[in-house]
């Protein structure tokens, strides 16, 4: 049965009006109700739906949650400093996206910004593509090659995937970040560097260092300023907003018009885990883009359903297990977090520990929720 109500986001702002229905949106207190049909296209700018769209400085960052502006306001913290930041969080989150947010908006942004996919490269190449190597050096070198440190130098060096460094390389990479040198492969000449890094990994370094996979030296002089960017599945209050935007960005480059999205649809991709993140929903949307045949957004939706029980099936990290576990909690004690009967007691850790640990999370309390003084 449906009622003439709206739809609205985390502040209460009002985003479509018509015929609608609740959705029950999965392990979340945010609300929606999912009108017949929905505008595709992003927000115009008088559309309070719209409002941190692209937050100013992080061009093409899109959402309004409460997690994502945490995530957005701890880059801004760090980005006028030359510190290392580790950017942790799934595939698909968007790390890449926080590390050239921190470059752009660091006293660095008029150098380079210089990215390796570790884990794209071979083992046997990865010491070459940082450090370069003199001709000669091994066979096939039959030049001399500039390393991706020597290119980064006085700007910003983006490791994606650090955690997929072999160990052995690790000491070398730990010396160029404490002494600020290196040496090409094959040369004796050292080389002086100023560059300022930011690695991201979806990997649980803190297992791989107890697992003896990866160096403890090396993990500390990396987690100087930890960055946490949640899975989609916490920050399901930015989904339409991301499909509004990814159907525009599909339309266009296919020389298409997608007018409307149907609100089902819309309630579908809500309530979806999104295990490949932004990524997976954007390849999503590119495909129902393909099959619309006319101004209606045409999603195969029925397909997320078989797709429910084999992400269930993967392995979770200990990073994903200790955020769910948390956010449950708080929820349970309704985000009280201090007292006899606040999450902390439950958890069985210090009020100060828990609330370290959300930080490092990204988890804040709903704005909508008032403060408790046992919090």
């Amino acid at each position: 049965m449906g009622s003439n109500v709206s739809f609205y986001d985390e502040r209460g702002a009002r985003a479509f009006d018509g015929l609608v229905r609740e959705v029950r949106v999965p392990d979340s207190d945010w609300r929606f109700e999912a009108p017949a049909t929905l505008p595709a296209g992003p927000a115009q700018d008088d559309d309070p739906a719209d409002e941190g769209r692209n937050h100013g400085e992080f061009a093409g960052i899109i959402g309004a949650s409460s997690a994502l502006r945490f995530v957005l306001d701890q880059a801004r913290r760090v980005a006028p400093t030359s510190s290392t930041a580790l950017i942790e969080g799934e595939t698909g989150v968007g790390k890449e996206r926080i590390a050239h947010a921190i470059h752009d908006l660091s006293p660095r942004r008029n150098r380079n910004f210089v990215k390796l996919n570790c884990a794209a490269i071979p083992s046997g190449l990865l010491e070459s593509e940082l450090f370069g190597h003199e001709k000669g050096a091994f066979t096939g070198a039959f030049a001399r090659r500039v390393g991706r440190f020597e290119l980064a130098d006085k700007g910003t060096l983006f490791l994606d995937e650090v955690g997929d460094i072999p160990l052995e390389l690790q000491t070398k990479l730990l010396r160029v970040l404490q002494e600020r040198e290196f040496e090409r492969l094959g040369s004796v000449h050292t080389q002086q560097v100023d560059v300022r890094l930011v690695a991201a990994t979806n990997r649980d370094l803190i297992r791989m260092v107890a697992e003896k996979q990866f160096r403890m030296d090396l993990y500390y002089r990396l987690n100087i300023f930890p960055i946490c960017v949640p899975p989609l599945r916490q920050r399901r209050e930015d989904i339409p907003q991301l499909v509004r935007a990814f159907v525009d960005q599909c339309a266009r480059r296919m020389n298409k018009r997608i007018d409307l999205i149907p609100g089902e649809v819309m309630a579908a991709l809500i309530q979806h885990d999104w295990p490949g993140n932004i990524r997976e929903l954007q390849n999503f949307i590119e495909r129902a883009v393909i099959l619309s045949r006319d101004t209606t957004l045409l999603a195969p939706v029925t397909e997320l359903k078989s797709r429910v029980g084999l992400a269930s099936t993967s392995p979770i990290t200990l990073y994903q297990a200790e955020s769910s576990h948390i956010l449950q909690t708080l929820r349970e004690t309704n985000w009280v977090i201090g007292g006899p009967k606040g999450a902390a007691a439950r958890l069985g850790v210090k009020r100060t520990t828990l609330m370290g640990k959300m930080r490092r999370l990204g988890l804040s309390r709903p704005r909508e929720m008032t403060e408790c003084p046992a919090c």
